[in-house]
């Protein structure tokens, strides 16, 4: 305690987090770059720093990271980071109708929310948590990512079916690459590019960026030449509003919490996962304003989204496990400060591991601070014209998919992709389920394999481990549900007729 009360009154660290938390959220909200590419490029800078004031500035980013992406996701459907691909669904819609502000404030202020809860279950329950994340084995990973796929109709609107077959082809897009049991080249037409398979972010660049380039290009030819512009206005968030949706906030921060602590699963199955649980709890007359542009929409996936910090930070501290692929980069971090993360660390660098619990939740503060200071800035992309505008984000896109590998060969993964996704928008086939097949695609095909090979073909391991036992009832509940409150709903008006 005396070690975190010097560090709030060390301004040199404090300093160091606020730099860290707004460098993440400027890198973040351009698209392509994420935190943990922000991580990477700071780690080297922090070699000459004190080990708690290097630890704390990549926090800072990770945190601010996190929430970066949802400005552009909102404003320009262009994600910034994967995670962010679920708030596009209520985020552009409200930005469309001119409530731009508004979506940035409930945005903010929902990561801000997630990641305070998120570090309150790191700090009070961190060791009892890494337990259950112990108890994850490959059929507990296949009956998660499984129980993901049964979101597909929460983000396809109305469009169910098509959904559905948009998901598949998402599912054979990720089968694109090497196998990753038997090391074979599949669908790679003899190109080595394609031999490690789809990247998700030029792919998601292509879906949603460079789609929606093309679209308004279109439709300006077609409308000839009509203005077609949002104006950014300024709007007010009541705190009552806030108040009323607290148990939004406190399902969506658990759901990211726990799936943040399951090594190997990342934010974008939390926000998809959150998303539609609030979708599935909501009244049927509020469930389907769920992609219209609604709060509710916006909460769940920006307070699952940051909820993941506090999440994927335990397995690292208290097991010297990374929780995804940005812990694994702060571990990177930690090692090289001389510091070994694990069940010892608590008992022999206490001060430093708590110094650095209030240091995250400090980040989240200069988080809410920038972020909400940063609105009216923030919101001002949207008064630019589109002649100027669709070019950068169309820069910005292919940028941000060459920075990944350095390799061309994603921009033209970027370009392709966004040509698939502006034809099947234009047919009314949604978008989202294609991501979602290509995210889970590879975590359902390898543990679905490695079960069957460690169970020695053994199909019953799916239903006598509890945890995967319960993921897998609940996807056939998830699916059977509403078949169920139809037939309900016949037998009602067929008693009352």
């Amino acid at each position: 305690m005396d070690q975190l009360l010097l560090l709030l009154f060390d301004y040199k660290i404090l300093l160091l987090v606020f730099l860290g938390v707004f460098f993440g959220i400027i890198l973040s909200a351009i698209p392509g770059l994420t935190a943990s590419m922000g991580i990477a490029l700071a780690i080297p800078y922090t070699f000459s720093l004190p080990p708690i004031s290097g630890i704390s500035f990549l926090l800072g980013i990770y945190v601010g990271g996190m929430y970066g992406g949802a400005i552009t996701a909102i404003l320009i459907r262009t994600p910034g980071t994967p995670s962010a691909a679920a708030t596009i669904l209520d985020g552009y819609p409200m930005a469309a109708r001119g409530d731009a502000a508004k979506a940035l404030k409930w945005a903010i202020i929902s990561s801000f929310i997630g990641g305070i809860i998120s570090s309150a279950m790191l700090i009070i329950i961190a060791p009892q948590l890494a337990k259950i994340a112990l108890r994850f084995g490959p059929a507990e990973y296949f009956a998660l990512a499984i129980f993901g796929l049964s979101i597909v109709g929460a983000v396809s609107g109305k469009y169910v079916v098509r959904g559905l077959i948009v998901g598949i082809l998402g599912l054979i897009v990720a089968t694109v690459g090497m196998d990753p049991i038997g090391g074979v080249q599949r669908f790679t037409f003899g190109s080595t590019n394609m031999s490690s398979g789809i990247s998700l972010i030029p792919a998601l660049m292509g879906l949603f960026a460079v789609s929606q380039v093309i679209k308004e290009v279109v439709e300006k030819v077609e409308e000839g030449g009509k203005k077609r512009e949002i104006k950014y206005k300024k709007q007010i968030v009541p705190f009552k509003e806030v108040i009323s949706r607290w148990f939004h906030f406190v399902r969506s921060a658990v759901i990211g919490t726990l799936v943040g602590l399951i090594p190997g699963t990342g934010s974008s199955i939390a926000t998809f996962v959150s998303y539609n649980e609030s979708r599935r709890f909501a009244k049927p007359e509020k469930r389907k304003e769920y992609g219209t542009g609604i709060p509710e929409g916006v909460i769940a996936t920006e307070t699952s989204n940051n909820a993941i910090t506090g999440g994927a930070l335990i397995p690292l501290l208290t097991l010297g496990i990374p929780g995804d692929v940005v812990t694994a980069i702060i571990l990177g971090g930690f090692l090289i400060h001389g510091i070994q993360p694990g069940p010892q660390l608590f008992e022999q660098q206490g001060d430093l591991v708590y110094g650095l619990f209030g240091m995250l939740i400090l980040a989240n503060i200069f988080m809410l601070f920038i972020g909400w200071f940063g609105i009216k800035l923030f919101g001002r992309i949207i008064d630019i014209p589109k002649s100027i505008l669709l070019p950068i984000i169309l820069a910005l896109s292919f940028f941000g998919s060459y920075a990944l590998s350095n390799n061309v060969f994603d921009v033209w993964i970027a370009l392709v992709f966004g040509v698939i996704g502006y034809l099947l928008e234009r047919y009314n086939y949604p978008l989202p389920p294609f991501i979602l097949g290509i995210v889970l695609g590879p975590i359902i095909e390898s543990n679905l394999r490695r079960t069957i090979i460690e169970s020695g073909h053994d199909y019953s391991v799916f239903f006598t481990r509890p945890i995967s036992a319960i993921f897998i009832t609940l996807t056939i509940l998830s699916f059977m549900l509403p078949l169920f409150k139809k037939v309900w709903t016949i037998y009602r008006k067929s008693r009352t007729s």
